[in-house]
This record gives C-alpha cells, sequence and structure tokens, in this order.
C-alpha cells in the first residue's frame, strides 16, 4: 500500500505549479479564517474596555480584511484544487485506458464485463481523492496550523506549546487511529462493488432468460445479499467516521481550554495583557479548522488507494502481444498470407487449440475453414489479427513474420465481419463509418446494397440516421448480421475474414448474399468461417478443422 500512492501520483502527473498554486490558496483560506476569530476576539475585548474609537481602528481594519480575504481565498481555493483534481482524473482515465486497450480482446476475457466497468469508473473516479482527500488537507494543515501555532506563541509561549500539542494530536493520532479502524472495511468494499456492479450487468443483460427459466427471483436474491453486505461495509466506514470526528472534537474543546487555562494563569501573573485571553482562546478554536478534515481524509484517502490499487493490477499487466522495437514497413498491398506449423494456446488454456496447422491465402483467393465449435476456427481469426500470437510456428504475410510488423499496420490488412462484432448504440451511419470515417453517402449505401441491406434502410423514416439501440437491440437478427457484413466490405482491405456471416438467415438468403459478397469482394481474398454448406461451392478450397 504504501508504494501505491507514489505511483498513482505519478500516474496523475499533477504539475507542480498547479499543486503548490492550490496548496497556498487553501493555506491562505486557513489563515485568513484563524486571523478573522483572532482579530474579532482582541476586537470585542478590547472595546470591552471602552477606549478611545480611534484606537480600535486597526482591530476593526483587520476584521474586515480577514472578513474579505476568507471567502474569496476559499472560493479560489475550491476552483484550483477541484480543477487540479479533474485534470489529474482526465489523465489517470486516459492512461488506463491506453494501458488496457492492447491486453483486449484475450487478456480482459478473465474479468466480468461489470467489473472492468466498475474499476474503470467506479474505481478511477475515487481517484480523484487523491488530491482533495490526500495530498492537499495535510499540506495545508502544516502551512496554516504552523502559522497558528507561531502566533500563539508570540503572544504566550506556553499556549503555543499547549495548541501545538493539541493539533498534533487531532492531526495525527486521530486520523491514524480512524484509517486503522475502517482499514477491512475499505478494502472490502471497493471489491464488494465491482463484484455487485459485475452481478447487475449480468442480471440485466439476462434478464429475459432468467425470466423465461423462472431464476429472476433467486438472482435479485443474490444481488440484494451483495447489497447488504455492501451496506454493512458502508455502517463500519460510517462509524469510524463519527468516531473520528468526536475524537476530533473532543481533542479540540480540551486543547482551547488548556490554552484558555494558561492564558488566564498568565494574565493573573501579569505577564498576559487580558484582551488576549479571547484572541489565544479563539485563535485556538479557529486552528483546527485546517486539521478536523483530517480523520475523514485518511479514511478517504485509503479508499482511493485501495481503488487505485485495483486500477493498478490492471495497468501492471503487460500485453503478451507487442509491437516490435524496430518494425517492418507496411506490408505490400496484396500479400500471401500464411500459417506455418502453428501451435496455439490462449494465456488460461492447459492445453493448445491448434497444433502444427498449415494455411495459405494467396492473393485473391477464396477459401472456407469448417468444422466443429471448438474447433480453433476463431482462433485462425485471433491469429490472424494478432489478438494471439502462436506459441510455435509463425504467421507470415508476404513472407515476414507477422511480429515484425506493428499490430496497426498487421490488422489493415484485414476487415473482418465477426460473429460476436459489436454494434454501437448508435446509428447505422455511424455504426458503419466505425470502419471508414471518411466514407460519403454514396460509399454507405453502395455497402448496404452489397449486404441486401440497402432496401430496408431506404424504407426507414429516418434512413441511415436511424438508431439502432444498444448492440443492436433495434435489428433483427439476420439485420445484425447484415450491418456487419456492410461494415466490412466498406474497408478497403486486401483480406476479408466472414465470421459466420450468414448465422440468422435461411438458406436461400444466405446463398444469395454470399453470391453477392463474392461479387463485391472483386480482387480481395476471402476466409470464410462457417458451419453452414451454404457458399462452400463458392470457394476455391475446403479447410476441414476436427478439434
Amino acid at each position: 500500500m504504501n508504494a501505491t500512492l507514489p505511483r498513482l501520483l505519478g500516474l496523475a502527473a499533477m504539475p507542480v505549479r498547479r499543486l503548490g498554486a492550490a496548496v497556498a490558496l487553501g493555506a491562505l483560506a486557513l489563515c485568513c479564517a484563524i486571523g478573522l476569530a483572532a482579530s474579532a476576539g482582541y476586537l470585542i475585548s478590547r472595546a470591552a474596555e471602552h477606549p478611545p474609537i480611534l484606537s480600535l481602528t486597526v482591530a476593526i481594519v483587520a476584521v474586515r480584511f480577514f472578513g474579505l480575504a476568507r471567502p474569496i481565498a476559499r472560493y479560489l481555493d475550491r476552483l484550483f484544487s477541484h480543477d487540479l483534481a479533474l485534470r489529474a482524473l482526465g489523465r489517470i482515465r486516459a492512461r488506463f485506458y491506453a494501458e488496457i486497450e492492447p491486453l483486449a480482446p484475450g487478456e480482459l476475457d478473465g474479468f466480468r464485463r461489470g467489473d472492468l466497468v466498475s474499476r474503470m469508473v467506479g474505481d478511477v473516479d475515487a481517484l480523484q481523492g487523491l488530491y482533495l482527500r490526500g495530498i492537499g488537507p495535510p499540506l495545508v494543515a502544516v502551512v496554516g496550523t504552523g502559522a497558528a501555532v507561531l502566533a500563539a506563541a508570540l503572544l504566550l509561549p506556553l499556549a503555543g506549546l499547549v495548541l501545538a500539542a493539541g493539533l498534533l494530536l487531532a492531526g495525527t493520532v486521530v486520523p491514524a487511529a480512524a484509517a486503522a479502524f475502517s482499514r477491512a472495511a475499505t478494502q472490502r468494499q471497493a471489491a464488494t462493488r465491482g463484484e455487485l456492479t459485475a452481478r447487475l450487468v449480468e442480471l440485466l443483460r439476462g434478464a429475459p432468460e432468467l425470466v423465461v427459466y423462472g431464476r429472476a427471483v433467486d438472482e435479485l436474491g443474490e444481488v440484494r445479499a451483495l447489497d447488504r453486505k455492501l451496506t454493512t461495509i458502508a455502517r463500519r466506514d460510517t462509524l469510524a467516521a463519527g468516531l473520528s470526528e468526536g475524537a476530533t472534537i473532543l481533542v479540540t474543546g480540551l486543547t482551547v481550554v488548556g490554552v484558555l487555562a494558561v492564558a488566564v494563569s498568565a494574565h493573573s501573573a501579569g505577564t498576559l495583557d487580558r484582551v488576549f485571553v479571547v484572541t489565544l482562546a479563539l485563535l485556538a478554536l479557529a486552528s483546527f479548522e485546517g486539521v478536523a478534515p483530517l480523520a475523514g481524509a485518511a479514511r478517504e484517502l485509503r479508499a482511493a488507494l485501495v481503488s487505485g490499487g485495483r486500477v493498478l493490477e490492471l495497468i501492471d499487466r503487460k500485453p503478451a502481444v507487442r509491437d516490435p522495437e524496430v518494425p517492418l514497413g507496411p506490408p505490400p498491398a496484396r500479400p500471401t498470407i500464411a500459417l506455418e506449423s502453428v501451435t496455439a494456446r490462449y494465456p488460461d488454456a492447459s492445453s493448445p487449440v491448434l497444433e502444427g496447422f498449415d494455411l495459405v491465402l494467396e492473393p485473391g483467393a477464396r477459401i472456407a475453414l469448417v468444422g466443429p465449435s471448438g474447433a480453433g476456427k476463431t482462433t485462425v481469426t485471433n491469429l490472424l489479427l494478432r489478438f494471439l500470437d502462436p506459441v510455435r510456428g509463425r504467421v507470415t504475410i508476404a513472407g515476414r513474420d507477422a511480429r515484425d510488423y506493428r499490430q496497426a499496420d498487421v490488422r489493415a490488412v484485414f476487415a473482418l465481419a465477426g460473429q460476436e462484432a459489436h454494434i454501437f448504440n448508435s446509428t447505422v451511419r455511424e455504426n458503419l463509418r466505425l470502419a471508414r470515417p471518411e466514407a460519403t453517402d454514396a460509399q454507405l449505401e453502395r455497402a448496404l446494397s452489397q449486404a441486401q441491406l440497402l432496401e430496408w434502410v431506404d424504407g426507414l423514416a429516418a434512413g441511415l440516421d436511424t438508431p439502432v439501440g444498444e448492440a443492436g437491440g433495434r435489428l433483427s437478427g439476420g439485420q445484425r448480421q447484415r450491418l456487419l457484413l456492410a461494415r466490412a466490405l466498406l474497408v478497403d482491405a486486401p483480406v476479408l475474414i466472414l465470421d459466420e456471416p450468414t448465422a440468422h438467415l435461411d438458406a436461400a438468403t444466405a446463398t444469395a448474399l454470399l453470391e453477392d459478397i463474392v461479387a463485391a469482394a472483386g480482387a480481395r481474398s476471402i476466409l470464410l468461417i462457417t458451419h453452414r454448406p451454404e457458399g462452400l461451392d463458392l470457394m476455391d478450397r475446403v479447410v476441414r478443422l476436427a478439434g
């Protein structure tokens, strides 16, 4: 945990100037609050002696100055500190995505989707407390309360000593005790929240099936159990918060009483003017404004560090597939693709999915890859796209190992219409432009026509601007598959990979669709991955995987 904070601060990359400005403004606001209380106490005490009004001018000006300066400094403190926190949060989120993006898809399969969402949203958002709760309050307290102790010591050294002891107790011992008391709850809270989020995501996605099979009540019961567990943890954390606040108030009261006692004693001894008795008491009371947030800050900092640990757990995972240090240039326009004696195994698998597999895809060739589920058809796609590298053997592009190219250059060779490809919650137009952002409407319509979807789109009231719903929920299975085909056909890539392109289609429609795709492909190579017989007669060669 001790090493987590420096790593998270490096991840946030807070500019030193902005950090210094935020701390300075916070300390200024605290000093103004202390100065206002102390000067007001002096003014009240001095005025009670009924002196000439002109002798109160300096005190009156001081009260007005601190009274006006305090809200201005507090506003600027909030402005700078939150700006600093939000900018740091943006950098952390961008860095987090950049680090986990190379892990997709194969190396993120071990994480539940809801847990990934919880880490990317909840855990990353918790890191905004790094400054607001972790760094800022202690630094502001050190500067502001240091000034208060110095001022008290100048008036009465013993009062300064008592005040310093009270501030040290409230600013270090109480926060440390609060953090220790809530340590177990904090560590469990982030993990439980992630588990609850994952279960909720699965519950929402599988709601129709759960209702059909009568399991909805059971699943809701498990969600309620997790929610009760999270509530119990939160109550323990709240108890720690209440106890720490109570302890801080107790220490504050005892310290003020102690300062008041030594001030009264000094006045009785004739070493302190009576007008400074109230001044010292109010100064001591106001100075605890700097340490009061520290107990809560300690608890929230520990929670942020736990969330940060979950973020770093993903960031620390090094992708198995990497770009070479000195990559080759882009492959030629129409390369020969080959798998040479390839053995492939997924990271968490105990046995290979493919072993000693060979395949050659010449420019313009049309090859079908057929076989039962689990035989390795999708693994071939993952190897070609470098989502997975072979354990033995190699994948070559134009005779060179695919690992010698940049991943982006390898993937530019292929256009993929995958069965599990994602449809975004946007319009038909934007889902197509994912493959080619600069595509014109004429190019979009041509791709839709090749996928036998243009007539349906033209019949919609909004046409290309029709929303398709989350994950294509407003589309039928066949329409969704054709939209994915149209997106792949829009890409000007030399190799077209079709992964179960005729799923959800009847035999006649599937045959007609594949005939149109083969005609539209032109000189491009085609790798058809299927378990159906339609379109196999259009292929140059059929490769069967037995598993």
